[in-house]
Formats: structure tokens, sequence, C-alpha cells
């Protein structure tokens, strides 16, 4: 997929994933996910390509073998995660840029808990989102649209004038689902990348 230089077009809002997209914390997500593989003896490697842009409870319950409680552990997983946030910093960019954004122009749409998320933005050091979308506000997660579609009302914006930022395939699927455009950030995950979008590296130098 080529990498685009300038974003043309005119957008009433830009939608935002966190994770991989915004900053990265491939370091604390895999440590996390590789302890709960090994406390309920699960696959690694199976577990690694499913996960990325989903909820947790999506994740553990995809995966979880039947005498655990998804709940609990996906309690687990989020504690683990709030817990450790040693190498989470920031997309190259992703300051200067989210700061010349009027607050009611941009809004975080994530996977994660709101508690989780507010962790992550802090320890990159990322300004704070009027309008946060979390695992917490949605009965279904990436890649179904719920969140975006969410968003966007909050902004009070057209959806399908709105412009959203993912680096995982759940996140692009469920940003086009919702009727929005969108842009893959070249994630560091490695992730299988199926869905064919506009990509970009990173926001140094990018003006919305």
């Amino acid at each position: 997929m080529d990498e685009i230089k300038q974003i043309s077009g005119s957008f009433e809002a830009y939608l935002f994933d966190m994770d991989g997209t915004l900053l990265t914390s491939i370091p604390a997500v895999e440590r996390v996910w590789a302890a709960w593989c090994k406390r309920v003896v699960v696959p690694y490697a199976d577990v690694l390509a499913y996960m990325h842009g989903r909820r947790a409870i999506d994740t553990v319950r995809h995966f979880a073998p039947p005498h655990v409680s998804v709940e609990d552990e996906a309690a687990w997983v989020e504690a683990q995660e709030i817990a450790d946030v040693d190498g989470v910093v920031a997309i190259d960019g992703a300051v200067e840029l989210l700061s010349s954004l009027p607050a009611e122009k941009w809004a975080v749409v994530t996977s994660a808990s709101r508690a989780l998320a507010l962790r992550r933005l802090t320890a990159a050091g990322l300004p704070l989102p009027s309008t946060l979308i979390t695992s917490d506000d949605v009965r279904q997660g990436k890649p179904d649209p719920e969140g975006f579609l969410l968003a966007a009302e909050r902004l009070g914006a057209d959806i399908a004038r709105c412009l959203v930022f993912e680096d995982a395939d759940a996140g692009l699927q469920a940003g086009r689902a919702a009727g929005a455009q969108v842009i893959r950030v070249a994630g560091p995950h490695g992730a299988a990348q199926t869905v064919d979008a506009p990509t970009i590296s990173g926001f140094t130098g990018l003006r919305l």
C-alpha cells in the first residue's frame, strides 16, 4: 500500500483510534497478553493475530477456555494493562497534530476502557480529548461501527464527512461500516492487513 503525502478534502471532524494510531503500546500490550495466554493456557500467536483493534473482553471471549469467567479474565487483563505503561509513547507528530485541532473537531474512539485510555494517553503525553469513546460506551466493539457513529453524534458531525485514522483492520472496517472515510496509520504490530486503505506512517508535518 503506497503512503500518501497529503490529505485532501473538507471534513467536519477527525476520529482517531488510540493504540497503534496515536500512540504505541505494543511492548506493554504484548507483555500482558503473553502473561494471560500462559495464565489460561491458550496459544499466544493466535491471540496476537486476532486481538489488534478489538476490545479485551471480545478477545478473551474468543479464546477463553470454557471453565474460566470471561468477565473475570477481561478484568484481570485490564488491571495488568493499566499497571504497565512502560514503553507507551506517542506516534511521531501526534501531539502536535492534536494540539492544532479545535476540541470540537476531533475525538478518540478506542477499544480500551476509559480508565485504560486515560492512563495511556497521559503516559504518552497526548492531549486529552473532549470526546472520548471507549469500550465502556458501546455494546459492540470494532469492527462494529457503533463507536464511530457515537463519536460523530457527540461532535454534532455528519459521519459521511468524518475522517477516521486507524491502524488495525477491525478499526478500518468499523470506520467504513459507519460511512466515514478512512486512513490507515501504518503500525508496528505486524498483524495481517487485509483492508486496502490510503496509508500514512505518522503525523509529522500533516495538516488537517
